[in-house]
């Protein structure tokens, strides 16, 4: 049964926020800010390279300012949205340690595998590994769920060596292969399933020194790729998402204890929306995190791997979301000074007036037209350039009646449609009778013909981007 942390949880958080002034606080002494302690460095100190790619493009082919990018300290990084889409990357297909972020992969084969009530046993090695640690005594016994839950929240090694050589009991493949090795073999046959190309796993914590040393790497990509996955599993969401927990443990006496467990994530309960993942470091990895942040529905996953500091991996991530979500803005399809009201029935709305349509037969008359979803908005990302649209008018001959499609129009961004919309026309017009047609025909005769009034647009479609600045839509 996964228990949540009441005022045990709350006491975590408080003292997280103490911790996080604290640095905040260092850093305005050492470089003399002043203001908010949480502000960004300024632009002088903002680790921009002209090697980073911004929505697929780099800085430098941008031609951008430092002020326009994500000011990021850490080696190896990469920012994406739940559907694949990446805003940022840097290095993201070297090949590098990544620490404890290996134990993602330990959760998904788990998760994976076995039933969450499956009993794991904690043997002496787990107990005796060291560094981070879920607290857990050799002979201790719990379900899968509570070991996940120190796997993941308080990144125990001691909780990833006893998953492991529990659960690889039923993994061997061969004769003579040993529990632990079992369980690797198959967290790199998902990473092979997964499409990690540039990831290879030695054990199930991440250790990477002494004992532990071995070929092991992944790339800042392939994390993006194991998150995104693990995070389609609501159990996995739910552990890796909380400040603290607590989780009973059956001890070799048969007593059951409850160990408490505090999240090394200090973005959870202090950065709006942050939701996990998992944090990571040794000598060899630096420090790293692997972080998503929900608003709306909607998941960001940022991949930093060896930051200059522990704190700064979370301030890394920060200025990755804040640059995502400070560049993106509301773009409304209907935009335009001019306005008619748009009757349906006995009611009227005031819409933009998007174009004038000629009418083919008349030459010197045009109607009004809207968008057939006047109202209609969605969400871009402005550093992926402006908008731009394309008007395509109908040959209007006969009556023309209010709401008639009289032509369309498709908005692009980065050469990318955004949406289709029908112009329809906002007022009725009846087409030439013969008499109108002789009349015009005679006029034209005798010199006397009526110019011609050429369909025009009207819709405008402001910059949302610059080099030097981004303008609000």
């Amino acid at each position: 049964m996964l228990h949540k942390a009441g005022s045990f949880g709350n006491r975590i958080l408080a003292v997280k926020r103490v911790r996080r002034m604290a640095c905040a606080l260092a850093l305005a002494l050492t470089f003399g800010l002043c203001g908010v302690l949480l502000a960004p460095a300024p632009e002088a100190f903002a680790d921009v390279r002209k090697s980073d790619r911004l929505v697929g493009t780099t800085v430098e082919s941008r031609g951008i300012t430092s002020a326009l990018c994500p000011n990021v300290e850490a080696n190896y990084a990469i920012l994406v949205d739940g559907n694949g889409k990446v805003y940022f990357e840097r290095d993201p297909d070297e090949r590098v340690q990544i620490a404890s972020i290996t134990k993602v992969m330990t959760a998904i084969v788990a998760m994976d595998g076995f039933p969450l009530d499956t009993p794991i046993v904690v043997n002496g090695e787990a107990a005796a590994v060291g560094e981070s640690s879920a607290g857990l005594q050799k002979g201790d016994t719990m379900t899968l769920e509570a070991a996940l839950n120190g796997l993941l929240v308080s990144s125990g090694n001691d909780a990833a060596i006893a998953i492991s050589n529990t659960l690889g009991a039923s993994l061997k493949t061969q004769e003579g292969q040993s529990n632990t090795a079992a369980f690797v073999a198959a967290m790199n046959a998902k990473a092979q399933e997964l499409g990690m190309t540039n990831s290879l796993f030695a054990n199930a914590h991440g250790l990477d020194y002494d004992t532990y040393a071995a070929e092991m790497y992944s790339s800042a990509r392939d994390v993006a790729t194991m998150c995104s996955y693990a995070m389609k599993n609501e159990l996995f969401r739910n552990i890796v998402s909380q400040d603290a927990a607590v989780i009973e443990v059956t001890r070799l006496d048969g007593e059951v204890a409850e160990v408490e467990l505090e999240s090394t994530d200090m973005l959870i309960g202090v950065y709006e929306g942050a939701c996990g993942i998992k944090t990571g470091f040794t000598k060899l990895a630096g420090s790293c995190f692997a972080g998503a942040c929900e608003r709306e529905g909607e998941y960001l996953y940022a991949i930093l791997l060896d930051s200059s500091s522990n704190e700064q991996r979370f301030w890394d991530a920060e200025a990755l979301y804040d640059w995502v979500y400070d560049n993106r803005v509301v773009y409304h399809f209907a935009r335009s000074s001019e306005t008619a009201v748009l009757m349906d029935g006995d009611f009227g709305t005031e819409v933009p007036v998007v174009a004038e349509v000629q009418h083919a037969e008349w030459k010197d008359r045009r109607v009004k037209a809207t968008l057939s979803d006047p109202g209609a908005s969605t969400e871009v990302f402005t550093l992926e350039g402006n908008v731009s649209q394309n008007v395509v008018f109908n040959e209007l001959k006969g009556d023309i009646a209010v709401g008639d499609v009289v032509g369309t129009v498709t908005f692009y961004q980065r050469n990318e449609p955004l949406a289709t919309f029908d112009l329809i026309s906002l007022e009725a017009m009846k087409g030439p009778t013969g008499l109108d047609s002789f009349k015009m025909w005679w006029q034209s005769i005798w010199g006397d013909e009526v110019p011609t009034l050429e369909s025009v647009v009207i819709n405008e479609t402001p910059l949302i981007y610059s080099k030097d600045v981004t303008a609000a839509a």
